[in-house]
């Protein structure tokens, strides 16, 4: 059974930074993609940042250029690094894991969730 657990989340100003990581019991190799979603309130969660098993790294368009995903196969931890964070970043964020990477950023194909941790940005 895997397990994610989430954390860094936090409130911080526009322009500010905040890094998440996403610790992962139980087996995830190399194989499994692993993702970032975010929630906001009233919103549908939507994929932000996917490092898939190939080592690919894909972005949402509203992150990218700002966001960066890494992950660190012998540590099982999955890291968000998110600069210049606006307003309209503000939302819970959560650790998803999936066999495979068929849709990254489709968060219908993850079958492990942790429970997610808040970010919230002020202007």
């Amino acid at each position: 059974q895997v397990q994610l657990v989430e954390s860094g989340g936090g409130s911080v100003q526009a322009g500010g930074s905040l890094r998440l990581s996403c610790a992962a019991s139980g087996y995830i190799g190399s194989s499994y993609c692993m993702a970032w979603f975010r929630q906001a309130p009233g919103k549908e969660r939507q994929g932000v940042a996917a490092a898939t098993s190939a080592g690919a790294s894909i972005y949402a368009d509203s992150v990218k250029g700002r966001f960066t995903i890494s992950r660190d196969n012998a540590k099982n931890i999955l890291y968000l690094q998110m600069n210049s964070l606006q307003p309209e970043d503000t939302a819970m964020y959560y650790c998803a894991a999936a066999l495979g990477c068929v849709f990254p950023l489709g968060k219908g194909a993850y079958r492990y969730w942790g429970q997610g941790t808040q970010v919230t940005v002020s202007s």
